[in-house]
């Protein structure tokens, strides 16, 4: 019943997802047309909007940093792991897996673990570990080994770097409409009792949720040879001053040892091992120049890996346009994500408040697909409400978190860098997605029920 279940995800996802830039376009058109029925602007404006309202922080250009930010972490993140150092060092991890079922367990607790830690160091890492079990175990479902590594994605905001706790845990966040500021430790957050049982019961039982779904032996897709062959390594000729200038290892250990420096400086000043996308990047970077040896490898190692970020560069524009729209707001302040969050906000109390604030989370999140945006949408409403309804500013918080890594399963914006290095479209894998998003949305409902039945106030 199960695995019939899974196979009709799968064959849905297959005939009726489209391309992530076409599923973009028509996510654009709907919520335009939502925003107009809702919001009751007119759709000048909402265009005006969409485009960027020339120059404003909404619109298409909103996310032109992080859409850097994450071609950098696919780019640099497959840049060192093509260097032969890491190509060993995931070999070895991935001699973990000995059959299909060691095979998807493996790389679905590695992936959560990497990803509850920082979720751009496991995105990527994930990815890359899922091609070398698949060098390994070659009769395992390729779709489903790289859905089972990107599975791990489903509890980045209740980890370490999640962008809302680590606010809350930090300067505090403050409504500008009111004036009210919320904090929380984050033991009232990620070191939460029962967030941390949330995460165990996803972290020991997911791998096998995504293993049950193993297609049998005639519907199995196996991986493509020629997406594991790795090219020649290059040889190289130094004999101009040109190229000797490229190969110099005096130049090579003068960036590395520079580079090096400010890593260890930043946490030294920073007394705290945080990390956000900008110094994930910066390790990248130079572990890669380090483990490569040579400066001139390193140049064509990125040159090899940057092809794989072309999806991010096209349609981070688009989805930063969706943010625009639903969060475009009409002259009494009403936009189309206060709309639905102030929905599931009327019909809640103290204890299943936070449950309705992760369903809506989850919704907002399937046009609002960043953390940030996120909770600049949802934050100034959900957490003045919060303080009506009795409920402390943690738990409204991780609410929201949890409900904005929930449909990330199923929205392909994330999915992105990892599958630009397993080499597969979205359609592949959505389809076991499915499966994985309402087994973490059972857990994380019952996991908010008893966070307000055992752990009130």
């Amino acid at each position: 019943m199960f695995k019939k279940f899974t196979n009709g995800c799968v064959r849905v996802m297959n005939r009726w997802l489209p391309d992530p830039f076409l599923f973009a376009i028509i996510l654009t058109i709907v919520v335009f047309i939502a925003a107009m029925i809702g919001t009751q602007q007119s759709p000048i404006q909402l265009i005006w909007t969409w485009g960027g309202m020339g120059g404003t922080a909404t619109g298409m250009w909103n996310l032109l940093a992080f859409s850097m930010q994450m071609a950098l972490v696919l780019v640099l993140g497959s840049a060192l792991a093509s260097a032969k150092i890491c190509k060993n060092i995931l070999s070895s991890l991935a001699g973990l897996a000995k059959d299909k079922r060691s095979a998807i367990v493996v790389t679905t607790m590695v992936s959560t673990i990497c990803c509850w830690l920082n979720w751009g160091f496991g995105l990527i890492v994930g990815a890359l570990l899922a091609k070398e079990v698949a060098r390994r175990v070659r009769d395992v479902d390729y779709p489903l080994l790289i859905a089972s590594a990107y599975s791990g994605f489903v509890i980045w905001h209740a980890g370490l770097s999640g962008s809302i706790p680590l606010a809350l845990g930090g300067a505090g966040y403050t409504v500008a409409l009111t004036g009210q500021t919320f904090m929380a430790e984050t033991t009232a957050t990620i070191l939460h009792p029962m967030n941390l049982i949330m995460c165990l019961v996803i972290l020991l039982v997911m791998p096998f949720v995504n293993y049950a779904m193993h297609p049998d032996k005639e519907h199995t897709v196996t991986v493509d040879p020629s997406v594991l062959v790795d090219e020649k390594e290059r040889t190289y000729t130094i004999d101009t001053p040109a190229e000797k200038i490229e190969h110099s290892k005096i130049l090579w250990a003068i960036v590395c040892l520079m580079g090096f420096v400010y890593i260890v400086w930043f946490f030294w000043t920073k007394k705290t091992f945080v990390l956000d996308l900008n110094i994930v990047n910066c390790i990248f970077l130079f572990l890669g120049l380090l483990a490569h040896g040579d400066l001139r490898k390193y140049v064509d190692a990125i040159g090899d890996a940057a092809g794989g970020s072309a999806g991010i560069l096209l349609q981070f524009p688009f989805y930063a346009g969706i943010m625009g729209l639903m969060t475009a707001a009409n002259a009494n302040g009403v936009s189309l994500a206060s709309i639905i969050s102030d929905f599931f906000v009327s019909i809640s109390n103290t204890v299943t408040f936070p449950v309705f604030t992760f369903l809506s989370a989850g919704i907002v999140n399937f046009f609002v697909p960043s953390g940030g945006g996120q909770w600049a949408v949802q934050g100034p409403i959900v957490m003045p409400a919060s303080i009506d309804v009795g409920v402390e500013a943690g738990r409204a918080a991780m609410a929201i978190a949890w409900g904005d890594q929930w449909t990330n399963m199923i929205q392909p914006f994330w999915a992105l860098p990892a599958l630009g290095v397993a080499g597969l479209k979205a359609k592949d894998i959505m389809g076991y997605l499915v499966v994985v998003l309402i087994f973490t949305g059972i857990v994380a409902c019952l996991g908010f029920l008893g966070w307000g039945l055992f752990f009130p106030g």
